[in-house]
């Protein structure tokens, strides 16, 4: 294992309170800032703008396919699709219906075409939180119970493996996915356990080698796994708590979004968008193919 402390330039100093969920779509990166309810796009030539707002907290979304300018989110307390004309479609609201005030938490589609999306309670109540499946017919299917801060899931090219972040319990599970069905197969296993003082894992992508990025929040790192679970390298970042991490499909570059939340002194490198030059490439978002 190799640990390198790496040159990252602030692309967005937005001051976020929590950006999160950077994701690489139609030749432009989104991300949203998760507490304010804001979705924004960068690309190479133009600051970031805001393509979407709401009145409660948006942690991710993925683009609809044959829909321009349409978004499945994970928001609020449930899935919904935001359309270009500013207007919200609620799918689900699954989280109406638990016993503790919850939020969705971080989400990402699949290869075949289903949304996923975790949950957690606002007090961080152990267990509280869920993952949710959204299908291409509109139904949202509760996955998993008994998470209790549900992140960054990251599927494999062929949509067979799925990687979950449980960030407050410091795991990392490996689910075998059913490409046909999106039903699990068999019990998730612990992919990694990280120790406190490693810091807490957060979002998560898979490159084009099949190996595992994970945004490490509250140490100021990004780790590359093997899919054996070997630890291949680590970035160290100017910002305690990244959050989430992207990568170009056509350049050699790690997108990472970072949070001030919880940040006492926070400097332009908190809150911010960076990018971190690496040696290998990543893919496109895939696209939620429902209502169509």
């Amino acid at each position: 294992m190799t640990s390198t402390a790496v040159q990252a330039t602030v692309v967005v100093d937005g001051g976020y309170e929590l950006a999160e969920g950077g994701r690489w779509v139609d030749g432009r990166y989104v991300y949203v800032d998760i507490l304010s309810g804001r979705l924004f796009e960068l690309r190479d030539t133009t600051g970031p703008s805001q393509l979407f707002g709401m009145d409660v907290p948006l942690g991710a979304v993925a683009p609809v396919a044959d829909r321009p300018g349409t978004w499945t989110a994970a928001a609020g307390t449930g899935i919904a699709l935001l359309s270009a004309d500013g207007t919200t479609e609620w799918l689900d609201r699954p989280e109406d219906r638990t016993p503790l005030p919850s939020r969705m938490n971080d989400g990402v589609a699949d290869p075949a075409g289903r949304f996923w999306a975790g949950s957690m309670a606002y007090d961080g109540t152990r267990g509280a939180g869920s993952l949710y499946r959204a299908d291409p017919d509109g139904t949202v299917v509760r996955v998993l119970d008994g998470l209790t801060i549900a992140n960054g899931p990251a599927f494999t090219a062929d949509g067979t493996t799925m990687y979950l972040a449980d960030t407050a319990e410091g795991t990392i599970l490996r689910c075998r996915v059913d490409p046909v069905s999106g039903d699990l197969s068999g019990t998730p296993e612990t992919f990694t356990r990280l120790r406190e003082a490693e810091g807490s894992p957060d979002g998560m992508t898979v490159d084009e080698e099949g190996c595992l990025w994970v945004a490490m929040w509250g140490a100021g790192a990004v780790r590359r796994y093997h899919p054996d679970g070997r630890l291949l390298h680590t970035l160290t970042v100017p910002a305690p708590h990244p959050t989430s991490v992207c990568l170009h499909p056509g350049d050699n570059r790690l997108l990472v979004t970072t949070a001030r939340y919880g940040v006492q002194n926070p400097t332009a490198a908190s809150g911010a968008v960076l990018s971190v030059p690496v040696t290998v490439r990543g893919v496109a978002a895939c696209s939620w193919r429902g209502r169509r």
